[in-house]
This record gives structure tokens, C-alpha cells and sequence, in this order.
């Protein structure tokens, strides 16, 4: 990576509308070479209504652990019905998917972080990898209020893992914003979010949350609040 590029990138980017930021990666890299990341949240439906604005053809891919909602599914549908588009579906890996579970049973994930995460690398990190391969970068759906360990996102950063850059249109608004935007544009959203779930991830590891909760308290809800996250986004340089 030539890191004199990143603060250009994020010159250019500085101050510049959500929509603007999609638009903006589109053309810089062209609509085969850019792709979203949606679990089919909030923010994730927001910006693949944002991306179906900026090109006639959008690269949306998503990871099925294999254990989410029928109502992400559901949604996952409904997302493909009102945009028109195709979604590329990651999955973990059967093999090693069968010999995770033949080791440790199926909700390991609740023994210790250790196997959580080892449940995370194999459903979500491992086919992350694999979707990202062959583009210059991806879009996601991080802000910074999501919760202690993303308060640091930027519009623009480099994904060092992965080694492309990746971009977060939606790393200043707040949780208020995105609904409002849903709203008023008729964003098709998760039916679980009004039952009172913020954060939707994978069905054994999420659970509703009272209200004046923060967002992800309902993920991995058994874990210090520093501790949850799958590994998607780890820290991005430089810092």
C-alpha cells in the first residue's frame, strides 16, 4: 500500500455527504471493484439503497453463518425484490464448519471468548476474506456511536488484514439518523428491530435490549463490553 494515498483519500472525502462517499468510491474504483458488506442492519440497508443510487450496477455481498434469524432472511429477500439486484452469498466452510462443531458442539460460543471467536473466524472472518479477494475496496456499514470500540472510524481507512481500503460513509451519524432516513425513504429494515433489537447478528448471540441499553448490548450480551466484536473489523492503519 503506497500510505501517501490514504490522506488524500480522506482529504477528498472530508465533509462530504453519506451519498456523496458512495458515489465517490464508485467512481474512484469503478462499481466491479467496490462492493457492501451487508448483514442487512440499519446502516446496511441505508447504504445499499445509497449504492443502487450511485451505479445501475451495485456489488452487495453478505456472510451467512448458517445460524441467522429467519427474518434476516426474510429481509435479505425483501432487499432483493425492492433493488432489483443480485446478492453474493459467503458461507463458512462445510468441512471445517463440521469439524468445529464435532469438536466443541454447536454453542461453543458460550464457554469462553476464546471459542466465541473461534466460532466468529470460521462463519464470518474466514468468508469475509474470500468476498473481499479481487476488489480495491468495500463499503461498510461501522459509525462511531456503535459502541467503544468504533469510536475511532473514519470515512476512509486501510484495511490492513485484508489489504484494500475500506470506507464507512456512515461513520458520523447517529443511530437517529439512520432511522430517519429509513423512514423517509422507505427502506426496507429488519422486523426484529421493533421488538427491540439494536443489533442483529447471529441468532444464538443476540437478544433483545431494554431501553437506555447502549446498541450492541444485546451482542454477545455474556462478554465485557470491549469484547464484542466478531473480528470483521479489526483496528485499521495508520492510526
Amino acid at each position: 500500500m503506497d500510505l501517501q494515498q490514504l490522506e488524500p483519500y480522506r482529504a477528498a472525502l472530508d465533509g462530504l455527504s453519506a451519498a456523496a462517499i458512495v458515489a465517490w468510491a464508485v467512481a474512484e474504483w469503478g462499481p466491479e471493484q467496490v462492493a457492501l458488506a451487508s448483514s442487512f442492519g440499519p446502516e446496511d440497508q441505508v447504504l445499499t439503497a445509497l449504492l443502487a443510487t450511485a451505479t445501475p450496477r451495485p456489488r452487495v455481498f453478505t456472510l451467512d453463518t448458517g445460524r441467522l434469524f429467519e427474518e434476516t432472511y426474510a429481509l435479505m429477500q425483501r432487499t432483493r425484490r425492492s433493488y432489483g439486484l443480485p446478492i453474493e452469498v459467503h458461507a463458512p466452510d462445510a468441512a471445517e464448519l463440521a469439524a468445529l462443531v464435532g469438536r466443541h458442539g454447536p454453542n461453543l460460543f458460550f464457554e469462553s471468548v476464546e471459542k466465541r471467536r473461534a466460532c466468529c473466524e470460521l462463519r464470518k472472518v474466514r468468508p469475509l476474506g474470500r468476498a473481499l479477494q479481487g476488489l480495491r475496496a468495500w463499503i461498510c456499514g461501522l459509525r462511531r456511536d456503535q459502541g467503544p470500540t468504533r469510536e475511532q472510524t473514519q470515512a476512509i481507512a486501510w484495511d490492513e488484514t485484508h489489504g484494500l481500503y475500506k470506507i464507512a460513509p456512515l461513520h458520523a451519524w447517529s443511530e437517529d439518523e439512520v432511522w430517519r432516513y429509513i423512514h423517509e425513504h422507505d427502506v426496507p429494515y429488519n422486523e426484529l428491530h421493533s421488538r427491540g433489537f439494536r443489533s442483529i447478528g447471529c441468532a444464538p448471540c443476540t437478544r433483545a435490549v431494554a431501553p437506555g441499553q447502549e446498541l450492541r448490548a444485546g451482542r454477545w450480551w455474556w462478554e465485557q463490553p470491549g469484547q464484542r466484536e466478531c473480528g470483521l473489523h479489526r483496528p485499521d492503519r495508520p492510526r
